[in-house]
């Protein structure tokens, strides 16, 4: 029987260019969370420590270091995200130049051993994008097709950004999944963006839409008799503080180059259900809607993005993964949701282990040596294949 489990995007943990990968996965796996969302910034941090740095090459060698990782401690990467195709962008060189990237992308999932690459909406400037919604299928519809030849085949899950250009709410995102018509094309359900559009508005006094309770209501009766469960690939849960002041000039997040609500997003998202930390969003009635409603099963994924994931602290990693094993358990709670028990890995490593050798795969014997730091002191080394701990 399907049941749900926790994952953690991987940016939620610690951004990249703050806090390494080991040390997030390892917090991870102490916690409880066996599913990772592997972004691919951390991925890049990875190849840049190999030798020459970030190059094609190197981020295939750090896909199979990730891989291992992950396997030492029984984790599985639920998918990889964000790939930014900008779907229906006019100038058409730049478009063949993701699909080339994209296909390097399905190639690292190849190695990650995931089937699922996240495809966000676009939030490019209206002018530099068709206006057809028969355009923005068409590429999309590319991509879905590029995926289906793959060997396993590769899905993608589309979300609705709340502050897209043309695909801003679940509607218009399912919408586009209709019409791409591809079996291996389907939605990601974010809670955040879903109530961000619908129901929020940072830039408001109240940090309310008007109408918004009524909107929502109507929303997630539409969600529930709209969308097919079997092409819902993902599911993401965060929620977002309450605003002491309104989103406008002058707000210390407040950028003039970006939507009210993307700096909202990127730096006041939280866990679900921390209400000590300002959050307001009606997260709790989506759930409901998309575990009892639809009746999804599968990874569900604690995502949050803010300015938080910045703090250099070493403890971060710590601190966010406990904060997600928290809100996990409200989540079960409130949502009643037919769980298993995470049993700890056999090969957990060990943070007060000195060069012990904790994994080995014939596919990583070209590996050159790299170290990657951990800030709890527990590095990782990489040689000739092998993982070790410092």
């Amino acid at each position: 029987m399907m049941v749900c489990r926790p994952a953690i995007s991987s940016l939620s943990l610690g951004r990249a260019s703050v806090h390494d990968l080991p040390t997030k996965l390892l917090q991870a796996e102490k916690h409880g969370i066996k599913g990772i969302e592997l972004f691919h910034e951390d991925l890049e941090y990875v190849a840049k420590a190999l030798p020459s740095g970030l190059t094609p090459e190197n981020e295939i060698q750090a896909a199979y270091i990730i891989r291992q990782l992950c396997d030492e401690r029984s984790i599985t990467i639920v998918c990889l995200q964000p790939f930014w195709y900008d779907e229906g962008i006019r100038n058409r060189f730049e478009h063949l130049y993701r699909i080339a990237q994209l296909k390097h992308r399905m190639q690292l999932a190849q190695i990650l051993r995931t089937n699922i690459i996240l495809i966000p909406s676009t939030f490019l400037s209206a002018d530099l994008l068709f206006p057809e919604l028969e355009t923005r299928v068409a590429d999309l519809r590319e991509a879905a097709d590029l995926g289906a030849q793959q060997n396993p085949i590769i899905r993608f899950a589309y979300e609705g950004l709340c502050w897209g250009t043309h695909v801003d709410t679940w509607d218009a995102c399912w919408e586009v999944v209709e019409h791409v018509d591809r079996p291996n094309f389907g939605i990601c359900l974010d809670t955040f963006n879903i109530t961000g559009r619908v129901y929020a508005d940072p830039a408001d006094p109240s940090g309310k839409t008007p109408n918004g309770e009524t909107e929502l209501r109507a929303s997630i009766e539409r969600l529930v008799r709209t969308v097919d469960v079997k092409k819902v690939f993902l599911v993401q849960v965060a929620d977002a503080e309450r605003l002491s002041s309104p989103l406008v000039g002058g707000h210390e997040y407040y950028s003039h180059e970006q939507a009210a609500r993307m700096s909202w997003s990127r730096n006041c998202r939280l866990f679900y259900g921390e209400e000590t930390k300002r959050a307001y969003l009606p997260i709790e009635d989506v759930a409901q809607a998309i575990f009892h409603g639809l009746g999804f099963r599968g990874w569900v994924i604690n995502e949050l993005f803010s300015r938080s994931v910045w703090d250099p602290d070493p403890a971060t990693p710590t601190k966010h993964a406990k904060r997600a094993a928290e809100a996990w358990k409200r989540l079960v709670k409130d949502c009643n949701l037919e769980i298993v028990e995470e049993a700890p890995s056999k090969a957990r490593l060990k943070a007060d282990t000195v060069l012990t050798e904790v994994g080995h795969d014939s596919e990583m014997e070209s590996l050159p040596s790299a170290v990657f730091g951990g800030s709890d002191g527990n590095g990782i080394l990489v040689t000739q294949g092998n993982l070790r701990t410092l």
